[in-house]
């Protein structure tokens, strides 16, 4: 990632980790060479920082970020809660407005050209969608029904070798919310498999089989059809909740892979 953008998103107002942004960042440069010309989408922005990630490897791909948020806030980041920051409410209507906060960080980034904001709620923009997608970031409301949801509306439109990144995805309950782990087991159930790796990942061959997850794709070929596929695992970790922990990738129609430790 060039220096002056990775500056740019470790400086940018967010919750992601340097090292999850730059896993998501690898991330982002893979799907772009397994599904050429695709763009990413991104579901849920709040202030940009991860978009400046996903941006960069938009933009080094020479394709798009969409990144879909309402700009109103998730749960967490309403009054009275942990996440909350008051210079984020727009005093008129006393309600949280991140969208002239995201829009400074993409034009400090220069990334203008490459991340197109989408205002709107998951399911509304989800409903009328069609266009297939290299990558899929997951990252908008942590409670049961809007993950689950964002999870049946987005998935079908991760293209053939594309991949899905899920944000704070913790296995053991102790350490967060159940609802990312839990669309993490279901995109292993329903065709993903661990994302082989590229070389940047310094990976080496692994016989095929079935892995514990944290990276796939699905696998087969053609949308709509799906097969065994192979894995690898490249997670990233760090404590805490909802605004901050570990993502898992799985992604979309491959049949041969290397596993990553």
């Amino acid at each position: 990632m060039p220096a002056e953008l990775h500056a740019a998103a470790v400086a940018a107002r967010g919750f992601m980790p340097t090292d999850e942004g730059d896993a998501l960042w690898e991330a982002a440069a893979e799907a772009a060479e397994a599904v050429p010309g695709a763009p990413f989408l991104e579901v849920g922005s709040y202030c940009g920082k991860s978009s400046v990630w996903l941006g960069a490897g938009a933009q080094r791909a020479g394709t798009v970020l969409f990144a879909l948020d309402h700009h109103r806030g998730s749960e967490e980041n309403q009054a009275g809660w942990e996440h909350h920051d008051a210079d984020l409410v727009d005093q008129r209507i006393g309600r949280m407005d991140t969208l002239p906060t995201f829009r400074r960080t993409i034009h400090d980034a220069g990334l203008e050209g490459a991340v197109v904001a989408i205002v709107g709620d998951s399911p509304t923009v989800g409903a009328v969608w069609t266009t297939p997608l290299a990558l899929l970031f997951i990252d908008g409301g942590h409670g049961s029904e809007p993950a689950h949801r964002d999870y049946e509306l987005w998935t079908p439109h991760v293209a053939p070798g594309g991949t899905l990144c899920i944000h704070d995805v913790f296995p053991d309950p102790a350490d967060g919310g159940r609802p990312p782990y839990e669309i993490y087991l279901r995109a292993l159930d329903g065709g993903f498999v661990e994302r082989p790796p590229s070389a940047r990942c310094g990976c080496s061959p692994a016989p095929d089989g079935p892995r514990s997850a944290g990276v796939a794709r699905r696998a087969g070929e053609g949308h709509g059809r799906r097969r065994p596929g192979v894995a690898r695992r490249a997670r990233r970790t760090r404590g805490g909740g909802g605004a901050g922990g570990r993502w898992s990738v799985v992604s979309s129609r491959r049949s041969r892979g290397r596993r990553c430790r």
